[in-house]
């Protein structure tokens, strides 16, 4: 059967803490990843989906409807959570969802679609299905049962673009888990990177002998960390690539003052920020 092609969802999914689960269960983890990879494979069928592809306990799956994704990862997380497993074990999956328009080759799937959807279940937590903005959008109204929560904006590791993502809710599907945790992709969250390389460039600053001027630096970054947040990711990308270049060959960071007034943080701290490029040049 040919792998369905245009506009598609994919599903990505692996148990959380394999490892500790395979030290504490020993010989029965093969038993528990076969009956975990049969849950996986009927949910799939029942959904209309197709196997893609499987590492281990690591499924990337495929659907022709937006809402058959979603209908799958509910069957699977529902039938997980209900299974008992070996020794009192808790088996829990985490998900990621996404639509878009992959190329199709001879050797599968190709494009930025998928790594996104890789991405967005590896900031799941067990248990968790995170879906995305376009995903939503597809299966918006066509869910039955099922809800789609707004956990906020994210980065996905290697993409440029935050994404907007959403944690798949309803009956039999795990309660209160918390919002994605960036740092376990490797990423900080939206505006994370770009305030830590601010506070870095004040770090450098402070280490200058700028006398009365010294004191310039816990409000400069106060008002940069809110301007940074305040700022469209368009100005906010603009300002980082600013900060981030803006070293000579000798290693002195160099604080562009435009770099303030693309944030719109305003005349002072654009002024500010004038000042101690000045300074840093010296």
């Amino acid at each position: 059967m040919e792998l369905p092609s245009g506009t598609v969802t994919f599903l990505f999914s692996d148990v959380e803490s394999s490892t500790r689960l395979l030290q504490q269960l020993g010989e029965r983890w093969s038993d528990v990843v076969a009956r975990h990879n049969s849950i996986m494979r009927a949910a799939f069928e029942e959904a209309g989906g197709r196997e893609v592809d499987r590492q281990g306990d690591a499924f990337f799956a495929v659907f022709p409807r937006a809402r058959n994704a979603l209908a799958a990862a509910a069957t699977a997380q529902r039938a997980i959570a209900a299974e008992r497993w070996p020794e009192g074990a808790e088996l829990r999956v985490r998900m990621g969802v996404h639509t878009g328009e992959p190329s199709l080759g001879d050797e599968g799937y190709l494009g930025l679609d998928v790594v996104r959807a890789a991405r967005i279940c590896a900031l799941a937590r067990g248990g968790q299905v995170l879906v995305s903005e376009s995903t939503r959008v597809l299966a918006r109204g066509d869910l039955g049962d099922l809800e789609l929560q707004d956990v906020g904006e994210h980065r996905l590791k290697d993409i440029a673009e935050p994404e907007r993502l959403f944690q798949l809710s309803g009956p039999g599907l795990v309660d209160g888990l918390a919002a994605p945790d960036p740092t376990a992709a490797g990423v900080l969250p939206v505006a994370g990177r770009e305030i830590e390389l601010a506070r870095q460039a004040l770090e450098r600053v402070r280490e200058l002998e700028l006398g009365p001027l010294q004191l310039l630096g816990p409000r400069i970054e106060a008002q940069v960390e809110e301007a940074l947040r305040q700022a469209v990711p368009a100005q906010r990308a603009r300002g980082t690539r600013e900060l981030h270049e803006g070293r000579d060959g000798l290693g002195r960071l160099t604080v562009f003052p435009g770099w303030a007034v693309a944030l719109g943080a305003g005349a002072g701290i654009a002024i500010a920020f004038t000042i101690v490029a000045v300074l840093v040049w010296l």
